[in-house]
């Protein structure tokens, strides 16, 4: 059981979660800034640009890191482990995505920003986890 709990994105492997943390770091230090900035100044055109797509180069990296995950493991196993818990999360993400934007289309929910699709992957990880677990 213990190989298969280091299967997944949040499991063993000290160098994927060295680098998520740092990037999850990132991102709320970047959020944090890009809120505390469009607070206190009066941003436009380029500089409010910029300033909106800080916190997307720490997400773009989780999403960097979670590839080479797969690309970096050596035991044919455990990649089949991380890539069924990734379509896991893909299908639920797309899923959830698409219910809430038929139901925001027919005005019975609110609108919800585009970056909760990769919050809600990261969820369905969670979900991929569980079933692995269960599954193995």
């Amino acid at each position: 059981m213990r190989a298969i709990r280091g299967a997944a994105p949040c499991g063993g492997n000290k160098t994927y979660q060295r680098r998520v943390l740092g990037l999850a770091i990132g991102y709320l230090v970047t959020l944090i800034l890009a809120n505390w900035l469009t607070r206190h100044f009066a941003l436009d055109g380029a500089a409010a640009m910029a300033v909106a797509l800080l916190p997307a180069i720490p997400m773009i990296g989780i999403i960097v890191v979670i590839g080479r995950l797969i690309l970096d493991e050596k035991d044919e196993y455990l990649r089949m482990l991380h890539v069924r818990q990734m379509l896991i999360a893909t299908g639920f993400m797309l899923s959830v995505c698409s219910v809430w934007g038929f139901l925001e289309s027919f005005d019975q929910v609110p609108h919800v920003p585009a970056y909760w699709a990769f919050i809600i992957w990261c969820a369905g990880l969670a979900l991929g986890t569980l079933y692995n677990e269960l599954k193995s």
